[in-house]
């Protein structure tokens, strides 16, 4: 009788197993627009890239204050604009959807950006985590981080030079 009762408590425990929902997936709709939308964005297509978002999405920059789509839009193609070459090392990228404990649906992607500055041919690499919320099929809520030191410091570095070189043509006239 207790072999029985150990046998019918480990087929319940294997049972009540099988039943758990899934919660981590390497495949899905939602993995496939941040897909689309990081290809979007290393095109500089855009408009394809806000097809992507919510119109009310929040998106976080290393900063716990959101900004807005056409605000991200901008700073975006400020520093894209700088950059002869830029994208992700797709090689090496990590990508997954959780389904959290709120029911709540995120990607999570992991990979090296890779820019070449135009004005000085300076080549950063800079690891970026994005965190993405979805609802409906459309990203309501981004979080990006990374270390911006390096390309900050570049950009002063141009900005400086740029300065240095109107002063130098103000001082000649």
């Amino acid at each position: 009788m207790r072999k029985l009762f150990f046998i019918g408590l480990a087929l319940i425990v294997f049972i009540a197993c099988q039943n758990k929902p899934q919660r981590y997936f390497a495949d899905s709709a939602e993995i496939e627009t941040v897909k689309a939308g990081i290809a979007a964005y290393e095109k500089g297509d855009w408009d394809t890239w806000k097809s992507h978002f919510a119109d009310t999405a929040k998106i976080y920059v290393n900063s716990t204050k959101p900004v807005n789509i056409e605000d991200r839009v901008v700073a975006l193609k400020a520093m894209t604009s700088a950059m002869s070459s830029y994208g992700f090392n797709h090689e090496k990228e990590y990508i997954e959807m959780v389904l959290d404990k709120e029911d709540e649906t995120w990607v999570y992607y992991w990979a090296a950006h890779k820019g070449t500055f135009a004005a000085s041919n300076k080549e950063i690499i800079i690891p970026v985590h994005l965190a993405l919320q979805f609802v409906d099929g459309k990203m309501v809520e981004e979080h990006v981080y990374f270390d911006a030191t390096e390309m900050n410091a570049e950009f002063a570095a141009l900005a400086a030079a740029a300065e240095a070189q109107e002063t130098e043509s103000t001082e000649e006239e």
